[in-house]
């Protein structure tokens, strides 16, 4: 999708729509928004019929033909959806001030964003960057070798570093360590530090029942087995529900595992 400023530039004449509240099930939580241009989209508030009534609604806006300022749709039969929950909506022309707005908005959503380091670029480091980079999270890849650091996302941010490990511990809380080097040594230093912290939400590491073997047994001999480290610890990351060592195939498993762990720790962090 076109990022949002590109949008903006090319559609100055748009209609921005709010979700400014919601009722029981609904597609999109309160706070979402999209943007509606005469002859194109940005973002979704849900898709379906749902949204193709706010669609046209801000299209009739645009034209100056009708529309109206708020509605408030209800999910169900009558429309064609089965949520059974209520969505009110707020429609407003892009001037200056929700321009304004808008971007602000969107700074403090980027500063919240959930922090994910990818230690290694390798081939599945480089798989997961790409399956994360369209992700409402914060990716940041480090290396030790400046040649791999290619062939990224754009949207992802790069870290050329000699000690690694050393990064950990600036980690803000909440976020995500995924370790992939080409160095078995390197992959447990890095570990170690990850693992002496307890607040965050998922620490993975790559490998196989054998390197997790090793691990426990190098851990223990310095000192962490007995505070339960290994528990914390995703190796090897993916899962086995699909036996599939390709990297893709790899990075979406762990992609699906780091959105799990984010979700369950907000939950526990919020409770």
């Amino acid at each position: 999708m076109t990022d949002l400023p590109t949008f903006l530039a090319a559609h100055p004449d748009s209609i921005l729509i709010d979700i400014t509240g919601t009722q029981g099930s609904t597609p999109r939580e309160a706070g979402a928004f999209m943007l509606v241009s005469p002859t194109t989209l940005w973002g979704t508030i849900g898709g379906g019929q749902f949204e193709f009534m706010a669609i046209r609604n801000a299209r009739e806006m645009l034209a100056g033909t009708g529309g109206v300022p708020a509605m408030d749709i209800p999910l169900g039969p009558e429309i064609g959806q089965c949520c059974g929950g209520r969505t009110q909506l707020r429609f407003r022309r892009l001037t200056e001030a929700v321009k304004d707005e808008l971007d602000a908005r969107l700074a403090g959503e980027i500063e919240r964003l959930p922090e994910i380091f990818l230690f290694g670029a390798g081939h599945v480091g480089r798989a997961l960057a790409a399956a994360l980079a369209p992700l409402p999270l914060s990716v940041t890849v480090v290396e030790t070798r400046q040649e791999e650091l290619a062939n990224l996302p754009d949207e992802t941010r790069t870290r050329l570093v000699p000690m690694p490990e050393a990064l950990v511990k600036d980690i803000p809380g909440g976020g995500a360590v995924v370790i992939l080097t080409h160095d078995h040594a390197l992959d447990f230093l890095i570990a170690r530090e990850a693992l002496e912290r307890t607040d965050l939400a998922y620490i993975g590491m790559i490998g196989s029942s054998t390197k997790r073997a090793t691990f426990a047994s190098w851990l223990s001999r310095e000192g962490g087995g007995e505070r339960g480290w290994m528990e914390r610890l995703t190796l090897p990351i993916g899962g086995s529900a699909v036996r599939d060592k390709r990297p893709e195939v790899i990075a979406a498993m762990t992609a699906a595992e780091i959105l799990t762990a984010l979700a369950a720790y907000r939950l526990h962090s919020s409770s």
